[in-house]
Formats: C-alpha cells, sequence, structure tokens
C-alpha cells in the first residue's frame, strides 16, 4: 500500500469484522503523558517542537492523525503568552503540513478543546475522500466507536513508515520554519 494511497479499506474495518474493543489506556504511561515525555517513555512523541511535543494519535482510524502537547504543560491557550501562542499555532499548521505532504487528504481539521484532558493539546486530524459519506462533513467523534478499535490503535508494523515519513517532513519544516 502506498501511503499516499490510502484507503478506507487498509484503516477502517467494516462494521461486522469488529466485535472487540481494547482499553486503550492499558499501557502505563498513559496515565501521564507529560511525565512519560519528561522521562523519554512515551513511545508516541515524534518530535520536541518549539511550543512543545508533536505526537503520533493513538489511533489511526484516520491515518496520520496527530497530536500537539503544549510544553511546558498549561491549562489552555489563553494561558501562553501572545508570542506563545503564536509558537503554538504555528507549531500546529507545521504538523498539518507535513500530513498533508505525506497522506495527501483532501483537508487538515484542526481542534482545541481540553474538556477531557484538561491541559493544551490539539488535534490534528486528515480527513479523506474515502471516509463514509455521512461522516465526511462532521467532527471526527462522530465516529464514536472507531477510538477503541484494537485494529486501528497504533502500531509500529502496521504504522511505522507512515509515522517516519510524517516525523521527517515535520522536522524538515520546522528546521526551514524556524532557523531565523
Amino acid at each position: 500500500m502506498s501511503i499516499n494511497n490510502l484507503t478506507q479499506i487498509d484503516y477502517i474495518p467494516s462494521e461486522s469484522i469488529i466485535t472487540e474493543k481494547r482499553d486503550i489506556l492499558s499501557e502505563e504511561w498513559k496515565k501521564d503523558r507529560f511525565g512519560a515525555i519528561e522521562r523519554g517513555e512515551n513511545p508516541m512523541v515524534i518530535t520536541k517542537m518549539k511550543s512543545g511535543y508533536a505526537v503520533i494519535g493513538d489511533t489511526q482510524f484516520l491515518p496520520g492523525y496527530c497530536v500537539l502537547l503544549a510544553y511546558p504543560k498549561v491549562n489552555s491557550l489563553n494561558d501562553l503568552t501572545l508570542q506563545q501562542r503564536n509558537d503554538y499555532l504555528l507549531d500546529m499548521s507545521l504538523i498539518g503540513d507535513a500530513i498533508q505532504f505525506v497522506c495527501n487528504p483532501r483537508r487538515i481539521n484542526y481542534s482545541i478543546y481540553g474538556n477531557s484532558d484538561a491541559f493544551l493539546h490539539s488535534h490534528i486530524f486528515p480527513r479523506y475522500d474515502w471516509e463514509p459519506e455521512d461522516k465526511q462533513s462532521y467532527p471526527v467523534w462522530q465516529y464514536e466507536a472507531l477510538w477503541h478499535w484494537r485494529e486501528l490503535q497504533y502500531n509500529d508494523e502496521k504504522h511505522g513508515q507512515l509515522r517516519k515519513n510524517i516525523t521527517d517532513k515535520l522536522n524538515n519544516l520546522i528546521n526551514e520554519a524556524y532557523k531565523n
């Protein structure tokens, strides 16, 4: 499968295939993602950025999904200085640029909430033409159960090359954006 030719068949199994959910918090590091970053134990880290850490998403039902974790840890975008906000939003867009380049989705969606996890983090979602028509114009949260399907959770064997390509492109973009 070519990374630039991602399809629904490769990533979203039919309803009849999946009956078992995985407890996505089974790995100890997920209980304290920032502590795990500081200890070098968070396996999802792609790279350190000016405003935080880019991480590959725990689930990959939309291949290339990433998250930007603000560091140092703050509650919201409004807790940052104006310069820190600029850095954070630029970093978020650089992740989107890397996903766009590697995965060739029809668009990138960016979202910042903080309702469930009360710290500043941004979800960067690629959106694809192959998504079901009834999901295309709605937020990714409409996928509900897909978030927990074992077959769609990140694993190096299935997603390692995708991650490497995003990492390589992102590091190039970071070098270009912050060379001044």
